[in-house]
């Protein structure tokens, strides 16, 4: 056995093995509700062999999707809609989970394929909110500063969207606070100037990001798993820094959060990412030692011998693989094959198992 395709548990919740899907956003929602697509693209990797499988950044409000066409649950009938996928997913043997979310001023621009730019009003697009009056950039709305009432009612939306996404059978849920949206928008300076309790401090800005884990953490049973997702920098001079992250993943596990998923940048336009192979992956580590806390690592994690470096020398705990699992669903299947490892294939498909 590999160290990839080793279990995790994480509370009561056995993960098969060490490949996450990440969340990637399909834009084929209708008024926030999964379509067929979202069945075969989600389901197709619980067949591929995925440990854990995670929906796209679901909106906990209307006016907190990216676009349009995202995927909701801010209502009863969207957590009953995602049911059907939930159940699938689970007789794969893989573990469902829900990626709540808001997008705050990046909210309302059309799909990638549409142009990806702000949606205007009269087409369909909203207006948007955010921590500080401040745009994401040229041509973006200037977004509504959000008061102190507002922030209580979104953590009660946050909290309503977990205890929907329980009822639908999800085993574990993530806290989106990374990308340049909502939650992230708090924490970095650059985007918030509030003067409130809720900006201008470290702990004022990490204030409501801690709230939201703090009341998803409450409605969430006790046996089962709370993640977040962080950008661990900004990459821009003045932003939020790797040191920022690890003392917020000691406060996070603080707060009952199991498990950091270490991304980074999405908050400004124009940041200079040195992007590579496992790029994002000395976050994870650097997370995992410091806060004593596991982590996930994600970006551009492709090959087989890769994400087994990163589990067997410990620089995370699982990987989250993106545009790998686009190009090919199975990859969990063909990597425990040339890794070694006996991983189990769906019934349906085990004449393949074998060369």
């Amino acid at each position: 056995m590999t160290h990839l395709f080793t279990p995790i548990r994480l509370r009561s919740v056995e993960c098969r093995n060490r490949v996450f899907v990440s969340p990637m956003c399909q834009y084929s929602s209708v008024d926030g509700f999964p379509t067929d697509w979202h069945l075969v693209h989600l389901g197709s990797r619980a067949v591929g062999g995925a440990g854990l499988v995670m929906t796209e950044a679901t909106s906990v409000t209307p006016d907190g999707r990216i676009s349009p066409d995202d995927l909701g649950i801010w209502s009863d009938a969207h957590g009953e809609a995602l049911r059907r996928i939930v159940a699938f997913i689970k007789d794969q043997g893989a573990v469902p989970a829900v990626q709540l979310a808001h997008a705050g001023r990046k909210a309302s621009t059309a799909a990638p394929w549409a142009g990806g730019a702000p949606v205007a009003r009269e087409r369909g697009g909203w207006q948007v909110s955010a921590p500080s009056a401040l745009a994401f950039a040229s041509g973006y709305q200037v977004p509504r500063e959000l008061t102190s009432q507002d922030l209580a009612d979104l953590a009660d939306r946050y909290a309503e969207a977990a205890r929907r996404a329980l009822d639908a059978g999800f085993t574990a849920v993530e806290v989106h606070a990374a990308h340049g949206y909502l939650l992230h928008q708090f924490l970095s300076p650059l985007s918030n100037q509030r003067t409130d309790e809720y900006g201008g401090s470290y702990e004022n800005r990490v204030r409501f990001p801690l709230a939201v884990a703090r009341r998803v953490r409450a409605v969430w049973p006790a046996e089962l798993p709370v993640l977040v997702r962080v950008s661990a920098t900004d990459w821009v001079d003045g932003g939020w820094t790797l040191e920022d992250s690890i003392e917020l993943s000691r406060r996070l596990k603080d707060e009952g959060v199991d498990l950091v998923d270490c991304s980074s940048g999405g908050l400004v336009p124009g940041a200079k990412i040195p992007a590579g192979p496992g790029y994002q992956t000395p976050f994870a580590a650097a997370i995992r030692a410091q806060a004593g806390i596991a982590t996930a690592a994600v970006g551009l994690v492709t090959s087989p011998e890769q994400a087994e470096q990163i589990i067997a020398t410990g620089a995370a705990d699982a990987v989250l693989l993106a545009r790998e699992l686009l190009r090919n669903p199975y990859w969990p299947l063909m990597a425990a094959r040339r890794l070694g490892a006996d991983a189990s294939w769906p019934r349906q498909y085990e004449r393949a198992k074998k060369q």
